[in-house]
């Protein structure tokens, strides 16, 4: 897969994107300091090319429902391909692993699980192991605060693969 090539206006046109996805077209132009027919043009190209994947609202759960969210740091008991897609249609069908990421190194997946409580991750997590996922040992991890969780820094990244 190639990589795109992007002016700072469509990576200004990202970022405002990645922490106002409601923001109006209008507003957006102006904020990237295009017309609304170039920002717009751009904006289709973006979403064209792939460059947005979606658009959504971030939930702020704790207004709503009790819930917790944990990180569990996986090891398979085996290492093929096999092993790994099998795990990977398991994790597939649980609405409450809401991340999941293939690792290098020490564990072979980290996931990211948001529940009711201890009770209902626990239950989760013997369905795992009863559903034959491969899954061998699990760490969990409670999240306690929420410290930081923001956009990726698009402009940093960008100039780092420029230079």
């Amino acid at each position: 897969m190639s990589l795109l090539k992007l002016d700072s206006r469509d990576i200004s046109i990202l970022q405002v994107l990645s922490r106002q996805g409601r923001i109006s077209k209008s507003a957006l132009a102006k904020r990237v300091n295009l017309s609304a027919a170039a920002c717009w043009e751009r904006l289709q190209r973006l979403e064209k090319a792939g460059a947005i994947e979606t658009y959504s609202a971030r939930i702020a759960l704790r207004r709503l429902v009790p819930h917790i969210t944990v990180f569990v740091m996986v090891e398979l008991g085996a290492h093929r391909a096999e092993s790994f897609q099998r795990f990977e249609a398991v994790i597939a069908q649980h609405d409450e692993i809401t991340g999941c990421w293939a690792l290098g190194g020490g564990f072979d997946y980290l996931l990211l699980v948001t529940t009711r409580d201890i009770d209902s991750y626990q239950h989760l997590m013997d369905a795992l192991l009863e559903q034959n996922s491969g899954l061998t040992r699990y760490f969990t991890y409670i999240v306690t605060k929420a410290i930081k969780d923001a956009p990726p820094p698009l402009a940093a990244l960008m100039a780092a693969s420029e230079g």
